[in-house]
């Protein structure tokens, strides 16, 4: 297991500097750049010439490469031309602010989509079961954009939630948790709504697996209360398939809900990716993707022992072939 964890490790390593690399050298090769961007038209080309020389974008790619990679590997990633800030200063601000609306769309998603899946698993038929599955598969194909969109739209009809950003411009004195909550609450739902019916379709399928396993019949047969087999022994057995994708889905949410930062003006990661794009800021870039690939290989390892923790035979199992 020590050496299997260690070539995960040993991957993470490569995924981050390889996804980051890559993003560079995109935006480098993408037309204009950050001085092109962000000047006047009045701006005459020795001082265009000045401002390019003073962020590095007069080197060659290869040259540029080379300097941000020797950088990186003392845990420098440059300085945001944007914000005038070291990438490794904002890029963990901006994540902070992700991993809350990660973590409150994680908890509502779990909460809501696992036990649903146990319901509409452990019914073949039924009016309920039938309006979870339903709206699961609702859910499910509707895009986080139109998600958000939607949410948005009852909140600013309704009145009852903020639109946007993640604090009120004033906030009263001892209040700014609840204003953080406040402002949480809808992009939370719109990551958390489809990922609820993800977990509530995996729970569902394997709970209706399990409910046929020869060691539920058999307890059943004993006249064990079919409500406790289901929440307690039948449930744990059932947790395979969602323990295998749970990692991945951190990791995934960690790295920037995309459309959904941008759409409610959540300044998060995904956010910040977009202004750096935006901006041609290739520093920036480097470092929020870098930072997304982290959090994915992340989230993969906590997944392995996620799975592991709940099947240690699948641990033995990945072992045996590291």
């Amino acid at each position: 297991m020590t050496w299997y964890f260690a070539r995960r490790l040993a991957f993470a390593a490569f995924l981050v500097i390889a996804v980051s690399s890559a993003s560079l050298v995109l935006a480098r090769l993408a037309p204009g750049d950050f001085v092109t961007e962000s000047a006047g038209t009045e701006i005459s080309r020795q001082t265009l010439e000045q401002q390019r020389a003073r962020y590095g974008l007069n080197k060659s790619l290869g040259e540029q490469y080379r300097d941000w990679l020797a950088a990186a590997a003392r845990l420098d990633f440059g300085y945001s031309m944007q914000y005038g800030r070291p990438v490794r200063d904002l890029v963990p601000e901006r994540a902070a602010n992700t991993a809350i609306l990660a973590l409150a769309a994680l908890v509502f998603a779990t909460l809501i989509g696992l036990p649903l899946g146990i319901i509409s698993g452990s019914r073949k038929s039924g009016v309920l079961p039938g309006m979870i599955r339903a709206t699961s598969v609702v859910l499910l194909s509707m895009p986080p954009l139109l998600t958000s969109l939607f949410l948005l739209f009852i909140a600013a009809r309704t009145g009852w939630l903020p639109i946007g950003g993640m604090h009120s411009a004033i906030v009263p004195p001892g209040g700014a948790l609840a204003d953080l909550l406040r402002h949480l609450v809808v992009p939370a739902a719109a990551v958390g709504l489809p990922l609820a019916a993800m977990l509530e379709r995996l729970q569902s399928q394997a709970m209706s697996e399990v409910i046929g396993e020869p060691f539920v019949l058999a307890t059943l047969s004993r006249g064990v209360p079919r409500s406790r087999i289901v929440w307690r022994g039948a449930f744990k057995a059932a947790l395979r398939p969602v323990a295998a994708v749970y990692g991945l889905v951190i990791g995934t949410l960690l790295s920037g809900s995309f459309a959904v930062e941008v759409i409610t003006t959540w300044p998060g990661l995904g956010n910040l990716m977009l202004q750096a794009l935006r901006s041609r800021d290739v520093y920036l870039v480097a470092g929020c993707a870098g930072a997304g690939a982290l959090f994915l290989a992340c989230g993969t390892l906590l997944s392995d022992l996620a799975l592991a923790v709940v099947d240690p035979r699948a641990s033995e199992t990945r072992a045996e072939r590291a």
